[in-house]
């Protein structure tokens, strides 16, 4: 520990934002990192406490006292090394992770945990800026070959490691652009993309072969793969979205999350927004927008809304709202359920909880407003939550546009899937454990969201290096990759 009394005399500083007037004209990255000094002084109030709660929250095993101590003695180059050791994509995670450690951290139990994401994220831009980073390439190739299907954090997590085993990797991705919902499903101003274009310039000089637009199950068959590489992995995330299922839904003013993000972020890349939207343009300019999911899905499209020029912008969620402070004595160390106020919410949003849609209301083409109703949650004789409506609670919203971003319920079955023949859990996810990754196919295998269901960044590429291990070591008897 570099300062024994830095969590006594310190208290917790995060990185500041742009002024929401400023961020709001663009889709630019708005946070500002803290100087140096800062962060050191912010590294240094880690208390090496014996036992790193910060690694229970945290899935890719980031061993954050060693990283926080090579900071506060400015070892920044070391700090990579500790860093990258556990983590494929720390530039990933220090911009999108919700940061469980830090609800881990034992200075949390006083709302003052280390700033543990800020300083992750300071630590890799560092060695981007200072040339640190480079391709690592094997000293000698196996004569074996992979292809990974998906190019989301997993799959690309996946894909690096085996080619850093001296693999012949191919990374199969549908889409024109490489990074899956990284790449369309997070906003700009989130994360820009020049990240996700970099490691891949780096993965490439490490001998990943790429092939975008070409999606496995229509455009390649699955068999294809199974004969010509010696192991197959999916990668392919959780891409099927939680349909509303209410009268009125068709209409063509009620549109999917991942349908306006993703044509927004082409945008942005100066692409075609609709080449492949067959609903056609999705804007939210001067609309009265209802957000109905209360997620991190559902606040960036707040904030994208609200930076295309939104008439209003409304966020509904069906679960009551959470307690602005968690009971500590109850949820420490776990990821606690508390109320969560975003950057995109300070920007400008009305949200309201425990609201159940009813009917969207328009003419059958165009939407016109969504009728509501509020809930309570009241436990059965089990002791299980259920939902019961309030009699003579009905409203009606005004709504242009209704977004839905109420999660996932899965894979994506047509095609690949299909295809495959895989085994499925009951949820309908791949079935393979987390020590083998094995599907139910020979030689092929799963890991993300594809195998445990919409999860964080952290835990995708927590698997894809998990499962990287596992194929390599199925391939060659043993091996030398970290889990």
């Amino acid at each position: 520990m570099g300062k024994d009394t830095g969590f006594l005399e310190l208290d917790r500083r995060e990185r500041d934002y742009l002024d929401p007037k400023e961020r709001l004209g663009n889709y630019r990255e708005f946070v500002v990192q803290p100087d140096d000094e800062t962060l050191a002084s912010q590294a240094s109030r880690c208390m090496d406490c014996g036992i790193p709660y910060c690694h229970n929250g945290c899935p890719v095993n980031n061993m954050i006292p060693d990283w926080n101590h090579l900071v506060y003695e400015q070892d920044w180059r070391n700090a990579l090394d500790v860093l990258h050791s556990t983590n494929n994509f720390p530039e990933f995670t220090g911009r999108i992770c919700p940061a469980p450690c830090e609800a881990s951290c034992t200075l949390n139990i006083i709302d003052q945990p280390v700033t543990i994401k800020s300083i992750e994220c300071a630590i890799v831009d560092r060695g981007w800026q200072e040339g640190w980073i480079t391709p690592q390439i094997p000293a000698q190739k196996t004569g074996k070959s992979v292809a990974v299907v998906g190019s989301g954090p997993a799959g690309m997590a996946c894909a690096q490691q085996l080619a850093r085993a001296g693999h012949s990797v191919t990374l199969f991705e549908k889409s024109d652009r490489l990074g899956g919902l990284l790449r369309y499903g997070i906003p700009d101003f989130k994360m820009e993309k020049q990240l996700i274009n970099r490691r891949c310039v780096q993965m490439e000089a490490e001998g990943v072969t790429f092939k975008t637009s070409k999606e496995v199950g229509v455009d390649i068959s699955f068999d294809s793969l199974r004969e010509n590489f010696d192991a197959v992995v999916m990668s392919g995330g959780a891409e099927d979205a939680r349909q509303l299922g209410i009268p009125g839904a068709e209409m063509s003013g009620v549109r999917l999350a991942m349908e306006f993000l993703t044509q927004q972020n082409k945008r942005n890349a100066g692409d075609d927004e609709v080449r492949a939207a067959p609903r056609g343009s999705l804007l939210a300019t001067g609309k009265h927008v209802v957000v109905i999911g209360g997620g991190d899905t559902g606040s960036d499209c707040v904030g994208t809304s609200n930076r295309q020029g939104a008439a209003s912008v409304t966020q509904l969620e069906i679960m009551p709202k959470p307690p602005v402070k968690e009971e500590k004595s109850m949820t420490w160390p776990d990821w606690p359920l508390k109320l969560r106020t975003s950057s995109s919410h300070e920007e400008g949003v009305d949200r309201d909880w425990a609201v159940l849609t009813k009917r969207v209301v328009g003419d059958g083409e165009t939407v016109t407003g969504l009728e509501c109703a509020r809930v309570e949650w009241v436990k059965d004789d089990n002791g299980r939550p259920q939902m019961r409506e309030i009699v003579g609670s009905e409203f009606t919203l005004k709504a242009d546009l209704i977004l839905l971003a109420m999660g996932f319920v899965g894979p994506t079955k047509a095609g690949l899937l299909d295809q495959a023949g895989v085994a499925l859990t009951p949820r309908g996810n791949v079935e393979a454990d987390t020590q083998s990754y094995a599907t139910s196919v020979e030689n092929v295998f799963a890991c993300g969201d594809m195998r445990r269901g919409q999860s964080l960044v952290v835990w995708a590429i927590r698997e894809g290096r998990q499962c990287a291990r596992a194929v390599d070591e199925a391939l060659m008897g043993a091996s030398q990759l970290p889990r």
